[in-house]
């Protein structure tokens, strides 16, 4: 039997910490910690929503400031030329039934801010006409500007806040289409609205880093979106699913404000975005437009013509060598270049020879690229079913051949490059290759440009001095005080 004396027994009982230093010394040199490790980096909804949470309309110079007012100008002038679609009135209609504290944009009357952000959002989109960023892919990112103006409404926020969540969302939406290609694994590219939406919708809000995270997580979780959306024979929906992620995100940020908590880590987490969604991929938000680095919005691009951004180089090519041939009838085949984006949306599938739908001819490259050849132009009329089933055109789209050149898939900088090529029955070949279409971010457009499409957009809905008083009120949209009233300005005539 072992007798234990008191200090025996402090020394079996107390640890290492007892232990004479010698013998301390010796048990860490049989037992060395573990080095330490690099700061572990915060998960990346944080890191957005403290971008979000410290960006101030102090860091948007005025050359920011005026684009913000360019795409604003040109998104609302996209919706008021959608006013009268069948799938934008439905839009509208459904959220008039729900009384509120945001416009309702051609109306007098408010809804709720999430129906709101859809119902514009429905009308600024349909068209295809708004602007466009070219990063891994293409996106809108003028579909967070509904939003934008439901929220700022909402929460009567004043103009500079209000320019400030437009440069926020353009930002995130902009950055990860650079970071992450959801695309090439079939999701729609909406769902980079979604976090960028709830951040700016949460801004206006004034919530605070923990809630702006919890709103990304909520507004991802459950509203991925398919790109089914995008082939095959397409639906209203092409038009709509942007609208429905900025209406889910507000509907996150309302969430997160009232103390909802939202999945976490949504990207990183073991089931999260990048496992589930986009893959891995490094975004770096200490990059992301502030004081002293240009914002994303200057890399934007507005649409000459309401179609698929990636035919629009196409429809400028294909008019040049119209010009050049003269009578079309001496055309034997037509051979279209594009890119490996390009070719997968608008030229890879039957459909797009035989469009059945607006929304399907729109995304057409032998189509557009037909019509504008016989018509000069491609304009919302272009999409009329008589003219997308018209047997002549049909006839002569069989004669062209789209294909992918890697060449063109290589050149970036925004650029969406097209080659259209007719060979003549005496085999002689005319050729056009297009980059950058007009209003691209290298061929912007001027004030000018800019007024004279939103006029084009609004048609006869207003009259002359009308127009000109809402253009003058648009591009003060940044020293407005009355935003609601602004907003009452573009009612429609009764």
């Amino acid at each position: 039997m072992i007798k234990l004396t008191r200090r025996r027994l402090l020394h079996l009982t107390a640890g290492p910490a007892a232990l004479p230093i010698v013998s301390r010394i010796a048990m860490a040199q049989d037992n060395p910690s573990p080095p330490l490790s690099a700061p572990r980096e915060r998960p990346l909804a944080e890191r957005l929503a403290a971008y979000a949470h410290a960006l101030r309309h102090d860091d948007l110079d005025a050359a920011t400031v005026d684009r913000i007012k360019v795409h604003v100008i040109d998104t609302i002038g996209c919706g008021i030329g959608a006013f009268d679609e069948k799938a934008v009135r439905i839009c509208r209609e459904i959220a008039l039934a729900v009384p509120g504290t945001a416009t309702v944009i051609g109306t007098s009357r408010r809804t709720t801010p999430d129906l709101a952000s859809f119902a514009n959002g429905a009308a600024f989109r349909y068209l295809d006409f708004n602007d466009t960023y070219v990063g891994r892919f293409a996106v809108h990112p003028s579909d967070t500007i509904a939003a934008c103006l439901a929220v700022a409404e909402a929460e009567r926020a004043n103009a500079q806040d209000l320019m400030t969540a437009i440069a926020l969302a353009y930002e995130v939406n902009s950055r990860l289409v650079d970071s992450l290609d959801i695309a090439a694994r079939g999701w729609d590219p909406p769902v980079f609205s979604l976090p960028a939406v709830a951040l700016a919708a949460g801004k206006l809000m004034k919530l605070d880093p923990e809630r702006l995270t919890h709103a990304v997580g909520l507004a991802i979780n459950d509203h991925i979106p398919m790109a089914q959306t995008r082939i095959q024979t397409l639906s209203d929906w092409k038009g709509l699913a942007a609208a429905e992620a900025a209406r889910n995100a507000v509907f996150a940020a309302l969430l997160a404000r009232g103390g909802v908590t939202g999945p976490t880590p949504i990207f990183e987490g073991r089931s999260g975005f990048f496992k589930q969604v986009s893959g891995p991929g490094n975004v770096d938000v200490e990059t992301f437009g502030r004081r002293g680095v240009a914002f994303r919005i200057h890399q934007c691009s507005l649409k000459a013509y309401p179609a698929v951004i990636y035919t629009q180089t196409a429809i400028v090519a294909g008019i040049e060598v119209a010009k050049d041939v003269g009578s079309l009838d001496r055309i034997a085949s037509i051979e279209i270049a594009t890119t490996g984006r390009g070719f997968e949306r608008t030229g890879s599938e039957p459909e797009k020879w035989s469009p059945q739908t607006r929304e399907t001819a729109d995304h057409s490259l032998p189509y557009i690229t037909a019509r504008a050849m016989v018509d000069g132009d491609i304009t919302n009329e272009s999409f009329a079913p008589q003219m997308y089933r018209d047997p002549r055109i049909l006839a002569f789209m069989q004669k062209i051949k789209v294909s992918e050149d890697p060449v063109l898939t290589a050149r970036s900088a925004g650029a969406v490059p097209t080659r259209v090529t007719a060979i003549l029955l005496d085999g002689q070949r005319i050729s056009r290759e297009i980059d950058y279409a007009p209003g691209f971010a290298a061929r912007p457009m001027n004030r000018d440009d800019v007024d004279r499409k939103f006029r084009g957009n609004v048609g006869r809905r207003w009259d002359k001095d009308r127009t000109d008083r809402i253009l003058q009120t648009l591009w003060a949209l940044d020293r407005t005080d009355d935003l609601p009233s602004l907003l009452g300005e573009l009612a429609m005539p009764t």
